[in-house]
């Protein structure tokens, strides 16, 4: 059986893999998406005018450091991460950012998925 973790954890495997084929599945069909201050809307939103645009760009990502923390309530999980990563753009640039997460996962059908998720990072103090 799936577990939130697992879930989360296959979402960054899939970032990191610079793979958005297998996203959706993760994600509740209505699941909403906020980001760096921004209301994203629905994940297939997101996925189509933010993320996979972005990932295309991309030569890498990779996170570290992760930690996360999972409280539930019933079907519901609520988690947060922390984490750092490091992105190398197809032009040679480095992005590095130490970034925290929250989700709200459901339980459906044996599987977690998640509902709502927000991110945010910054730019590590030196």
């Amino acid at each position: 059986m799936e577990t939130p973790e697992n879930t989360l954890a296959a979402y960054r495997s899939a970032l990191e893999s610079l793979d958005d084929t297998n996203m959706p599945r993760l994600f509740t069909q209505d699941a909403l998406v906020f980001e760096n201050g921004k209301a994203e809307g629905s994940f297939g939103n997101y996925l189509a005018h933010h993320l996979s645009p972005e990932l295309k760009e991309f030569e890498s990502f990779t996170f570290s450091n992760e930690t996360i923390d999972i409280s539930f309530i019933g079907e519901t999980a609520i988690a947060s991460e922390t984490y750092t990563y490091t992105i190398v753009l197809k032009d040679g640039r480095i992005i590095e950012r130490q970034g925290v997460a929250t989700a709200v996962l459901v339980k459906r059908d044996e599987s977690w998925k998640i509902a709502q998720y927000h991110s945010s990072s910054r730019t590590p103090k030196k």
